[in-house]
């Protein structure tokens, strides 16, 4: 599996860091995975000012399993950035795409929730409605090959759960154990 984390100026970290934590972590399980750190230039700065290198600048997406973005306050204007938005919609082929947050706005200005289940921050509930078919206040929702999370910590149990659903419970749950999380109740059982 093929994982391009997209990343960009003006993200909430903790968005992202759950969920590559998780799903990183299925190389401990011998699992196939590689990924990349992916944006329209070099380097970013996250809303508090942390420095991130990109392993790739503006690759095609389309090469990818898994296309994860995460959110923050800069989603806001972010999902009228017209290049931006035509960037992340060479994901179209992708299998899979993920968001947490407000990441979820990118995804559904791209196109890829219409007609959807979705949620996001719960700040930013009315923001989505244009997007999907349904806004969900579910802490982490799946409809078909779309994922997406609620807020900022909610990265951690959609990993997790994504983890879940791709390579099963015994696998999430030795993930879990791994990052010493309690929180998370597997979904399969």
């Amino acid at each position: 599996m093929k994982v391009a984390f997209v990343l960009f100026d003006g993200m909430t970290t903790l968005d992202f860091i759950g969920f590559y934590d998780a799903v990183t972590r299925l190389r401990i399980l011998q699992a196939e995975l590689s990924w990349a750190f992916c944006s329209d230039k070099p380097q970013i700065t996250d809303d508090k000012g942390l420095k991130l290198q990109m392993d790739e600048v503006l690759p095609d997406l389309s090469g990818y399993d898994v296309v994860f973005v995460p959110g923050g306050m800069a989603t806001r204007q972010l999902r009228f950035d017209e290049a931006f938005v035509a960037w992340l919609q060479t994901a179209a082929n992708a299998p899979y795409k993920v968001s947490v947050c407000t990441g979820a706005l990118l995804l559904g200005a791209a196109g890829f929730l219409a007609g959807k289940t979705a949620t996001t921050n719960s700040s930013a509930y009315d923001l989505l409605e244009p997007y999907c078919g349904q806004v969900s206040r579910e802490r982490y929702v799946q409809d078909g090959h779309i994922f997406t999370g609620g807020g900022v910590s909610a990265s951690i149990d959609l990993g997790l759960f994504f983890v879940e659903r791709l390579y099963g419970s015994s696998a999430a749950r030795q993930i879990q154990a791994m990052m010493d999380y309690p929180y998370y109740t597997a979904a399969i059982e």
